[in-house]
């Protein structure tokens, strides 16, 4: 099989994505085309211009199937190069920027929204990473339809939710989740990208409220920028006053960071935006324990004994449920209790290897129908 992989904002969970299912399938014939993960507005209006000129004889070759994700402006790209409407496409969602929270400096993101609502009615397929994330994309398309003025396409969610399936990203698994623990300290992760959307500022009012005898090590890890959210110098001072200081920022080491998971107990997160959680289920999958709010993914991937009472207006209140939730198994583990993290082995690469195959082969066997996009329209509401 000839795939054409597509990754217009190749950020790391998207190249982690790409490059599993490449060595998931070394029998296909793989050729990618990428753009790195900046300047985003032009990234994901501009990808077809970025893709289409300068790599013309590379996607006029004969392909059995595109795969491309939710940034990549596949509607456009087809119309610059209409040879490859004659190739079925599944687009692959990550994320979705219905349910991603913005800042005063940003935009709606509303030629984002489109881009993918339009992608994802140009292609035969749509696959989402989790439930959650095609739930909230789903609903997002309902409301921006609602907002158009006039000649309201109806059924546009439905036409999509009928050619779609929920396919996560895969994890590597572990060879050793029993890693010695370091006797003593309870060590725990917080690994997410160093930015406003992974909630710093409720691990920030979580650490002052915690006690401050607890025997922990606290590891705060992860993907940093130029720009970070001002929380983190606050979330130093505080470890650092308190002796809890671990490992601080990324980790260069691939083989460094697997030994900071394997080697703590606990991992956490205070996201207010997650649609599947790479990295916590990395560190799971290497032995931690997970205490994640019970919102977004997480109560379609964890027990409910994993998830801490959600608090999402409310800073306070969810640093305090997060707490306590850490204090009650630090203490466990500090009085010997042998706890467990739980399976995550539906996340490996090897379970989901049949589940893969199977979509790519589908769509390769029905091929592309050529059906005219002609959805019915609603009503305009009368202007007030």
């Amino acid at each position: 099989m000839r795939i054409l992989l597509l990754s217009a904002y190749h950020a790391p969970s998207h190249r982690s994505w790409s490059e599993g299912l490449q060595a998931l399938f070394p029998e296909f014939e793989w050729t990618e085309l990428s753009l790195p993960a900046r300047y985003f507005s032009w990234r994901v209006r501009g990808n077809p211009l970025s893709w289409a000129i300068t790599h013309q004889s590379l996607l006029q070759k004969p392909y059995d199937l595109i795969l491309a994700t939710s940034m990549v402006d596949l509607a456009c790209l087809r119309g610059l190069r209409p040879e490859l409407c004659a190739v079925p496409a599944i687009l692959y969602f990550h994320e979705n920027q219905f349910a991603y929270p913005t800042t005063e400096r940003q935009s709606s993101l509303l030629e984002a929204k489109l881009v993918s609502l339009y992608s994802s009615l140009s292609a035969e397929r749509v696959i989402f990473n989790t439930c959650y994330n095609r739930e909230t994309f789903l609903c997002g398309v309902d409301e921006l339809i609602d907002r158009f003025p006039d000649e309201k396409p109806a059924n546009i969610a439905s036409k999509i939710r009928s050619k779609s399936i929920c396919l996560p990203v895969g994890i590597e698994e572990s060879d050793d989740r029993s890693a010695a623990k370091q006797a003593g300290l309870v060590n725990i992760v917080w690994n997410h990208r160093w930015e406003y959307d992974k909630g710093p500022e409720r691990l920030l009012a979580c650490l002052e409220m915690l006690r401050e005898d607890l025997p922990i090590c606290v590891h705060v890890l992860g993907q940093q920028f130029r720009q970070q959210p001002k929380e983190f110098s606050g979330i130093r001072k505080v470890l650092l006053k308190r002796g809890w200081l671990g490992k601080w920022g990324y980790v260069n080491s691939y083989s460094d960071y697997l030994q900071i998971l394997s080697s703590s107990h606990l991992v956490i997160s205070t996201a207010i935006h997650d649609f599947q959680g790479l990295a916590l289920l990395e560190a799971v999958e290497a032995g931690c324990i997970p205490l994640v709010p019970n919102r977004l993914a997480y109560p379609e991937i964890f027990p409910l004994e994993y998830r801490y009472e959600s608090h999402v207006e409310d800073v306070v209140l969810d640093a305090r449920s997060l707490g306590e939730s850490i204090a009650k198994h630090v203490d466990q583990i500090s009085d010997g209790e042998r706890l467990s993290a739980p399976s995550v082995s539906q996340f490996h690469w090897s379970t989901l290897k049949p589940a893969y195959q199977a979509a790519f082969e589908s769509l390769v066997a029905e091929g592309v129908s050529f059906a005219p996009f002609n959805p019915q329209h609603r009503q305009a509401q009368k202007e007030v």
